[in-house]
């Protein structure tokens, strides 16, 4: 499937695990430049090694609590 999303960006809290986790895998997949930002350090840098090996293409990883306005 093509999605057009070469070039884009996309940005998804709660991207260590669960939905958020597979929704960056498939935008990544899909050519988006993506960030996954999550409150669990070991978990995000696991999700950013398993997804860029995955895909081929660079993840960056932003540990931060959106529930505290000051992390994020």
């Amino acid at each position: 499937m093509n999605l057009e999303l070469e070039g884009k960006v996309a940005v998804i809290t709660g991207g260590s695990d669960g939905i958020g986790k597979a929704a960056a895998l498939s935008l990544s997949q899909e050519g988006a430049h993506v960030a996954i930002a999550a409150r669990d350090q070991g978990r995000l840098d696991d999700a950013v090694s398993e997804i860029s090996t995955q895909t081929g293409n660079p993840v960056i990883g932003i540990s931060t609590d959106v529930r505290d306005e000051s992390s994020v």
